[in-house]
């Protein structure tokens, strides 16, 4: 599925990697968003308030950071900007809400603008290059289909070779008219993911067709502890962004050892409590354990004989 999503790619340019957050390939994260009964983001809890548990066990926390604080992990940002014929009446309402939004982010270590249609194209700007970056989204003119799911899988997969904090904005009418994978495909990638997206819909349609873009943007982004904002009137555009700006300096960032040392693939479900009252939890449900080939996971198992017993 990898080498499909990749080639879905007509223009990839990365520039050299910046010093990352490395802690450890068996280190499970978590982001996560916490709300009161209004809706309302929640800053001043402590690790000891988060409870983790894994397919029913519960895990010890071994790494906690809030928000853009200096134990935070580097932040990798995406923004994808929908170019696609149907976006030409609001386009340059797009591309001045997103720069905004980008001025008012200056802790992301790197920004992958994704911009599409009936083709994909990324590249990835470091923060000295900000100045190409917004000449780039201004530059842009609407036309062609839609590649939507085309361009989400293809981001994630230069995403999943970045360690740290990883956050997708991504801004379309939701209609998807050309993607070569398809939504369950999309779901998969999503899930598999440690990018946590956002999605700035709008959807102009009305009656049922409204109603399964809308449900469509948030089934991609809840599978990643993100949310949909549906702006409407465009002029709302900047308030979405200011919502996104504020969820993502808000999100607390847990990790753990998982106490399973099997290597088999397998989907493991995830939940990440709070102790305090009233308040609800939005994260990624699990994630995909590592694999290896029987006889690698046997020969692995046998090296750790003393940590996990025999």
């Amino acid at each position: 599925m990898r080498v499909a999503v990749a080639a879905l790619a007509v223009f990839l340019a990365i520039e050299p990697e910046q010093p990352v957050f490395r802690a450890g390939v068996d280190l499970t994260t978590f982001a996560a968003t916490i709300t009161d009964k209004k809706g309302n983001i929640v800053t001043e809890l402590t690790k000891d308030d988060f409870e983790l548990i894994e397919d029913g066990k519960k895990q010890t926390i071994a790494y906690f950071a809030q928000g853009d604080g200096s134990t935070s992990p580097p932040m990798h940002l995406g923004l994808m900007v929908d170019a696609s014929g149907s976006m030409q009446a609001d386009m340059k309402l797009a591309q001045g809400a997103a720069i905004k939004f980008l001025n008012m982010l200056p802790a992301a270590d790197d920004i992958t603008l994704v911009d599409f249609d009936t083709e994909v194209r990324i590249t990835r700007y470091p923060q000295r290059d900000f100045a190409r970056l917004v000449e780039r989204i201004r530059q842009r003119k609407a036309d062609g289909f839609t590649a939507l799911y085309d361009a989400l899988g293809t981001y994630l997969d230069g995403a999943d070779r970045q360690e740290g904090r990883k956050v997708m904005v991504m801004y379309t009418d939701g209609g998807d008219t050309r993607s070569a994978i398809s939504l369950t495909e999309t779901m998969t990638l999503l899930k598999a993911s440690q990018v946590t997206v956002y999605a700035i819909g709008l959807v102009e349609n009305t009656g049922s067709a409204r109603q399964t873009l809308q449900m469509t943007l948030r089934q991609l982004t809840e599978a990643t502890g993100g949310q949909a904002f549906f702006p409407s009137p465009m002029k709302e555009v900047e308030t979405a962004y200011d919502k996104v700006l504020a969820e993502i300096k808000g999100q607390y960032h847990v990790g753990y050892l998982s106490t399973n040392p099997a290597t088999d693939g397998a989907w493991r479900k995830v939940e990440i409590r709070v102790k305090r009252p009233d308040l609800r939890v939005r994260s990624r449900k699990g994630y995909f354990a590592a694999y290896k080939p029987a006889s690698q996971a046997t020969s692995s198992r046998s090296a750790y004989g003393k940590a996990y017993g025999p």
